[in-house]
């Protein structure tokens, strides 16, 4: 159990995530702890290459609109609830 590092909820399972996908050659550059709900929420909104791209670092996965929104919803929810994560419609698309 630790702290996520995008959302701050305490007494959470966490998992690494790479912040430079390790597909992109993130595979020895800085991870972050981060609570299984965020990380599949990343995951679930945007693909590798937009991450990549765009959200490296803790700051701007915090500021990305989309994401922002979540964390405010999910400091909520108590740290037990695991929450059930969908691709967004975008990301379907995208992969087709």
């Amino acid at each position: 159990m630790g702290t996520c590092e995008l959302c701050s909820r305490n007494d959470v399972e966490t998992t690494v995530h790479h912040l430079l996908p390790k597909e992109m050659g993130g595979t020895f550059e800085p991870t972050a702890n981060l609570c299984i709900s965020c990380h599949k929420q990343i995951h679930a909104l945007y693909t590798n290459a937009e991450i990549a791209s765009r959200l490296t670092s803790i700051a701007e996965l915090r500021e990305d609109a989309q994401l922002s929104r979540f964390i405010k919803w999910i400091r909520k929810q108590p740290a037990t609830k695991l929450m059930k994560i969908k691709k967004s419609n975008d990301r379907k698309r995208k992969r087709k």
